[in-house]
């Protein structure tokens, strides 16, 4: 039963994935193309967590969470240097 909850949740956040990828190509507006890269941070963090659970390897969890730093860290960047043209004042 887990294995089919696994395999219908990886399936649903590569659809995700894809529609952010097209939001990120076809976005009217840099702020949309801004959410859209920071939401697939968050689907690709979803899909490694759903492989350590599949796999049952620790490493997997250690990794989602160094992506979900390092997409934090990235969208304030790219965030400031939108509004101020500059990231280091």
């Amino acid at each position: 039963m887990l294995s089919v909850a696994l395999y219908l949740t990886s399936t649903l956040v590569v659809i995700a994935l894809i529609l952010n990828l097209f939001r990120l190509v076809v976005g009217p507006d840099l702020p949309d193309r801004v959410l859209a890269l920071d939401t697939m941070y968050v689907n690709s963090i979803a899909l490694i967590v759903l492989l350590g659970l599949w796999l049952g390897g620790k490493t997997y969890f250690e990794s989602a969470l160094l992506i979900a730093m390092l997409g934090f860290i990235s969208t304030v960047a790219v965030c400031k240097y939108i509004l101020r043209g500059d990231i280091i004042e």
